[in-house]
Protein backbone atom coordinates (compact mmCIF):
# COMPACT_ATOMS: atom_id res chain seq x y z
CA UNK A 1 0.00 0.00 0.00
CA UNK A 2 1.42 3.15 -0.82
CA UNK A 3 1.52 6.25 1.82
CA UNK A 4 -0.78 8.81 1.20
CA UNK A 5 0.22 11.19 3.53
CA UNK A 6 -0.15 13.90 1.40
CA UNK A 7 -2.34 17.22 1.37
CA UNK A 8 -4.08 15.97 -1.46
CA UNK A 9 -4.70 12.66 -0.13
CA UNK A 10 -6.20 14.00 2.94
CA UNK A 11 -8.48 16.16 1.38
CA UNK A 12 -9.52 13.42 -1.13
CA UNK A 13 -10.27 11.25 1.88
CA UNK A 14 -12.25 14.04 3.45
CA UNK A 15 -14.28 14.37 0.90
CA UNK A 16 -15.23 10.37 0.28
CA UNK A 17 -15.96 10.05 4.59
CA UNK A 18 -18.33 13.09 3.88
CA UNK A 19 -19.91 11.62 1.19
CA UNK A 20 -20.96 8.68 3.92
CA UNK A 21 -23.31 11.07 5.98
CA UNK A 22 -26.58 11.38 5.39
CA UNK A 23 -28.38 13.13 2.19
CA UNK A 24 -29.76 16.38 3.21
CA UNK A 25 -25.96 17.11 5.20
CA UNK A 26 -24.39 20.93 4.89
CA UNK A 27 -21.39 22.44 5.66
CA UNK A 28 -20.47 25.68 7.59
CA UNK A 29 -17.57 27.95 8.33
CA UNK A 30 -18.12 29.89 11.36
CA UNK A 31 -15.37 32.81 12.01
CA UNK A 32 -14.25 33.20 15.49
CA UNK A 33 -11.01 34.64 17.12
CA UNK A 34 -8.83 31.55 16.97
CA UNK A 35 -10.04 30.59 13.06
CA UNK A 36 -12.53 29.97 11.22
CA UNK A 37 -14.24 26.64 12.08
CA UNK A 38 -15.60 23.92 9.82
CA UNK A 39 -19.11 22.43 11.05
CA UNK A 40 -20.72 19.89 8.91
CA UNK A 41 -24.21 19.62 10.02
CA UNK A 42 -27.62 17.49 9.50
CA UNK A 43 -30.94 17.66 11.07
CA UNK A 44 -34.17 19.33 10.93
CA UNK A 45 -33.56 23.34 11.11
CA UNK A 46 -35.47 23.79 14.10
CA UNK A 47 -34.11 20.56 15.75
CA UNK A 48 -32.18 21.44 19.22
CA UNK A 49 -28.54 21.33 18.86
CA UNK A 50 -26.09 18.61 19.63
CA UNK A 51 -23.03 19.97 19.06
CA UNK A 52 -20.14 16.98 18.64
CA UNK A 53 -16.48 17.23 19.01
CA UNK A 54 -13.61 14.82 17.58
CA UNK A 55 -10.73 13.12 19.46
CA UNK A 56 -7.42 14.60 18.78
CA UNK A 57 -6.27 14.52 15.52
CA UNK A 58 -9.32 13.18 13.87
CA UNK A 59 -12.57 15.50 12.76
CA UNK A 60 -15.87 15.76 12.86
CA UNK A 61 -16.57 13.98 9.90
CA UNK A 62 -15.83 10.72 12.35
CA UNK A 63 -19.53 10.82 13.93
CA UNK A 64 -20.82 9.55 10.01
CA UNK A 65 -22.19 6.50 11.00
CA UNK A 66 -23.79 8.13 13.96
CA UNK A 67 -25.50 11.55 12.24
CA UNK A 68 -28.26 10.20 10.69
CA UNK A 69 -29.98 8.32 13.62
CA UNK A 70 -28.88 11.30 16.11
CA UNK A 71 -30.36 13.63 13.66
CA UNK A 72 -33.50 12.12 14.59
CA UNK A 73 -34.02 13.58 17.82
CA UNK A 74 -31.19 16.69 17.32
CA UNK A 75 -29.88 18.58 14.57
CA UNK A 76 -26.11 17.75 14.53
CA UNK A 77 -23.43 19.69 14.78
CA UNK A 78 -20.10 17.94 14.23
CA UNK A 79 -16.62 20.07 14.40
CA UNK A 80 -13.22 20.16 13.07
CA UNK A 81 -11.39 21.33 16.17
CA UNK A 82 -9.11 23.77 15.27
CA UNK A 83 -5.54 23.49 15.01
CA UNK A 84 -6.05 19.50 14.07
CA UNK A 85 -6.38 17.89 11.07
CA UNK A 86 -9.10 19.01 9.04
CA UNK A 87 -11.03 22.21 7.33
CA UNK A 88 -11.07 24.52 9.85
CA UNK A 89 -7.69 27.23 9.58
CA UNK A 90 -6.53 28.61 13.07
CA UNK A 91 -4.94 31.99 12.71
CA UNK A 92 -1.45 32.11 13.26
CA UNK A 93 -1.70 35.30 15.61
CA UNK A 94 -3.67 33.23 18.20
CA UNK A 95 -3.35 30.20 18.57
CA UNK A 96 -5.19 27.82 20.74
CA UNK A 97 -2.92 26.75 23.57
CA UNK A 98 -4.97 27.03 27.20
CA UNK A 99 -8.26 25.74 28.79
CA UNK A 100 -8.79 28.76 28.64
CA UNK A 101 -8.54 29.51 25.16
CA UNK A 102 -10.40 26.32 23.85
CA UNK A 103 -13.66 27.55 26.11
CA UNK A 104 -13.47 31.23 24.16
CA UNK A 105 -12.98 29.41 20.88
CA UNK A 106 -15.86 26.53 21.33
CA UNK A 107 -18.29 30.03 23.09
CA UNK A 108 -17.38 32.12 19.85
CA UNK A 109 -18.16 28.97 17.65
CA UNK A 110 -21.52 28.90 19.28
CA UNK A 111 -22.30 32.47 19.08
CA UNK A 112 -21.61 31.71 15.58
CA UNK A 113 -23.50 29.22 15.14
CA UNK A 114 -26.72 31.04 17.23
CA UNK A 115 -26.80 28.58 19.41
CA UNK A 116 -27.02 30.01 23.32
CA UNK A 117 -26.60 26.27 25.16
CA UNK A 118 -26.80 23.03 23.20
CA UNK A 119 -26.32 19.13 24.80
CA UNK A 120 -22.42 18.61 24.11
CA UNK A 121 -20.72 15.85 23.21
CA UNK A 122 -17.27 14.42 22.61
CA UNK A 123 -15.12 11.42 21.69
CA UNK A 124 -11.11 11.07 23.72
CA UNK A 125 -9.88 14.44 23.16
CA UNK A 126 -13.30 15.86 22.08
CA UNK A 127 -14.44 14.96 25.52
CA UNK A 128 -12.17 16.33 27.62
CA UNK A 129 -12.63 19.83 25.49
CA UNK A 130 -16.08 19.20 26.58
CA UNK A 131 -16.41 18.78 29.99
CA UNK A 132 -13.97 21.36 30.74
CA UNK A 133 -16.16 23.74 28.86
CA UNK A 134 -19.10 22.47 30.95
CA UNK A 135 -17.44 23.19 33.64
CA UNK A 136 -16.44 26.80 32.36
CA UNK A 137 -19.49 27.48 30.87
CA UNK A 138 -22.29 25.49 33.07
CA UNK A 139 -24.68 27.75 30.90
CA UNK A 140 -24.33 27.28 27.49
CA UNK A 141 -24.19 22.87 28.56
CA UNK A 142 -27.56 21.53 28.96
CA UNK A 143 -26.52 17.92 28.81
CA UNK A 144 -22.90 16.28 27.56
CA UNK A 145 -22.10 13.11 26.66
CA UNK A 146 -18.16 11.90 27.32
CA UNK A 147 -17.40 9.12 25.03
CA UNK A 148 -13.97 6.98 25.90
CA UNK A 149 -12.75 10.15 27.88
CA UNK A 150 -9.63 10.45 28.05
CA UNK A 151 -7.63 12.38 30.84
CA UNK A 152 -10.98 12.98 32.39
CA UNK A 153 -10.94 10.29 35.42
CA UNK A 154 -7.60 8.85 34.80
CA UNK A 155 -4.51 8.73 33.01
CA UNK A 156 -3.46 7.06 29.93
CA UNK A 157 -2.17 3.51 30.29
CA UNK A 158 2.02 3.63 29.79
CA UNK A 159 1.60 0.95 27.02
CA UNK A 160 -0.65 3.19 25.23
CA UNK A 161 1.71 6.14 25.24
CA UNK A 162 4.73 4.09 24.14
CA UNK A 163 2.68 2.58 21.18
CA UNK A 164 1.68 6.02 20.34
CA UNK A 165 4.73 7.75 20.32
CA UNK A 166 5.47 6.66 16.49
CA UNK A 167 2.75 9.18 15.21
CA UNK A 168 3.88 12.06 17.22
CA UNK A 169 7.35 11.92 16.38
CA UNK A 170 7.94 10.86 12.99
CA UNK A 171 4.20 11.19 11.64
CA UNK A 172 3.03 8.75 8.75
CA UNK A 173 0.45 6.98 7.15
CA UNK A 174 2.19 4.01 8.06
CA UNK A 175 2.69 4.72 11.40
CA UNK A 176 -0.88 5.56 12.21
CA UNK A 177 -2.01 2.21 10.37
CA UNK A 178 -0.02 0.12 12.64
CA UNK A 179 -0.49 2.03 15.84
CA UNK A 180 -4.37 1.34 15.34
CA UNK A 181 -4.32 -1.90 13.94
CA UNK A 182 -2.53 -2.59 17.34
CA UNK A 183 -5.06 -0.61 19.65
CA UNK A 184 -8.19 -1.93 17.76
CA UNK A 185 -7.07 -5.51 18.21
CA UNK A 186 -6.64 -5.89 14.08
CA UNK A 187 -10.40 -5.46 13.92
CA UNK A 188 -11.87 -3.69 10.88
CA UNK A 189 -12.31 -0.56 10.45
CA UNK A 190 -13.81 1.49 7.85
CA UNK A 191 -11.73 1.54 4.94
CA UNK A 192 -12.74 5.47 3.82
CA UNK A 193 -12.47 6.43 7.33
CA UNK A 194 -8.97 4.76 8.30
CA UNK A 195 -7.52 6.48 4.76
CA UNK A 196 -8.42 9.67 6.54
CA UNK A 197 -6.93 8.70 9.46
CA UNK A 198 -3.77 7.96 7.50
CA UNK A 199 -4.15 10.88 5.32
CA UNK A 200 -3.63 13.20 8.51
CA UNK A 201 -0.24 12.51 9.17
CA UNK A 202 0.08 15.42 6.25
CA UNK A 203 -0.69 17.53 8.61
CA UNK A 204 1.75 20.06 10.36
CA UNK A 205 2.04 18.51 13.93
CA UNK A 206 -0.43 20.53 16.23
CA UNK A 207 0.59 20.34 20.04
CA UNK A 208 -2.50 19.70 21.93
CA UNK A 209 -3.69 21.55 24.55
CA UNK A 210 -2.28 20.12 28.00
CA UNK A 211 -4.02 21.38 31.38
CA UNK A 212 -5.10 19.92 34.70
CA UNK A 213 -7.45 16.78 34.86
CA UNK A 214 -11.16 18.61 34.92
CA UNK A 215 -12.59 18.76 38.50
CA UNK A 216 -15.76 17.23 37.67
CA UNK A 217 -17.38 17.28 41.46
CA UNK A 218 -19.30 20.62 40.38
CA UNK A 219 -20.64 19.56 36.83
CA UNK A 220 -24.19 20.79 36.63
CA UNK A 221 -25.61 18.81 34.10
CA UNK A 222 -26.95 15.36 33.42
CA UNK A 223 -23.75 13.38 32.00
CA UNK A 224 -23.32 10.18 29.53
CA UNK A 225 -20.16 8.29 30.34
CA UNK A 226 -20.10 6.02 27.51
CA UNK A 227 -16.41 3.44 27.78
CA UNK A 228 -14.86 1.42 25.41
CA UNK A 229 -14.85 -2.07 26.53
CA UNK A 230 -11.74 -3.01 25.24
CA UNK A 231 -10.23 0.63 24.93
CA UNK A 232 -6.35 0.23 25.29
CA UNK A 233 -5.86 4.17 26.19
CA UNK A 234 -6.62 3.94 29.59
CA UNK A 235 -8.10 1.83 32.49
CA UNK A 236 -11.93 1.00 31.55
CA UNK A 237 -13.07 -0.12 35.19
CA UNK A 238 -10.97 2.56 36.81
CA UNK A 239 -12.36 5.49 34.68
CA UNK A 240 -16.13 3.84 34.85
CA UNK A 241 -15.74 3.51 38.77
CA UNK A 242 -14.41 7.33 39.11
CA UNK A 243 -16.88 9.11 37.07
CA UNK A 244 -19.58 7.59 39.06
CA UNK A 245 -17.74 8.55 42.47
CA UNK A 246 -17.12 12.01 40.98
CA UNK A 247 -19.53 13.57 39.09
CA UNK A 248 -23.26 14.01 40.72
CA UNK A 249 -25.63 13.26 38.05
CA UNK A 250 -24.14 9.91 35.65
CA UNK A 251 -24.89 7.72 33.93
CA UNK A 252 -21.90 4.75 33.20
CA UNK A 253 -21.98 2.54 30.26
CA UNK A 254 -19.81 0.41 28.57
CA UNK A 255 -19.71 -0.77 24.79
CA UNK A 256 -18.76 -4.24 25.28
CA UNK A 257 -16.07 -5.47 22.20
CA UNK A 258 -15.12 -2.35 20.95
CA UNK A 259 -11.48 -0.25 21.67
CA UNK A 260 -10.81 3.15 21.63
CA UNK A 261 -10.16 4.40 18.31
CA UNK A 262 -12.62 1.92 16.81
CA UNK A 263 -15.38 4.83 18.39
CA UNK A 264 -17.58 6.17 17.33
CA UNK A 265 -17.80 4.97 13.76
CA UNK A 266 -18.09 1.37 15.30
CA UNK A 267 -20.97 -0.16 16.72
CA UNK A 268 -23.06 2.45 15.85
CA UNK A 269 -26.28 1.20 16.61
CA UNK A 270 -25.50 0.58 20.30
CA UNK A 271 -23.71 3.91 21.04
CA UNK A 272 -26.39 5.75 18.96
CA UNK A 273 -29.12 3.91 21.45
CA UNK A 274 -27.09 4.58 24.43
CA UNK A 275 -27.14 8.43 23.23
CA UNK A 276 -30.73 8.97 22.38
CA UNK A 277 -32.06 6.94 25.20
CA UNK A 278 -29.90 9.28 27.62
CA UNK A 279 -31.07 12.42 26.02
CA UNK A 280 -34.39 11.79 26.71
CA UNK A 281 -34.34 10.41 29.86
CA UNK A 282 -33.04 13.78 30.64
CA UNK A 283 -34.69 16.06 28.76
CA UNK A 284 -36.17 18.72 30.58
Amino acid sequence: MTDPADPEAFQAAYDTVLAKWPEGTATRTVPTPYGHTHVTVHGPADGAPLVLLPGGGATGLSWFANAAELARMRRVFAVDLVGDPGRSVPVAERPVRTVTDLTAWLDALLDGLDIPATDLGGHSYGAWIALHHALRAPGRVRRLVLVDPTRCFAGFRPGYLLRALPTLLRPSARATRAFLAWETGGAPLDADWLALQEGAAAFPAARPVMGPRPAPAALRPPTLVLLAGRSRAHDVRKVASRAAALLPDVTVATLPGVSHHALPHARPAELDRAVAEFLSRTAA
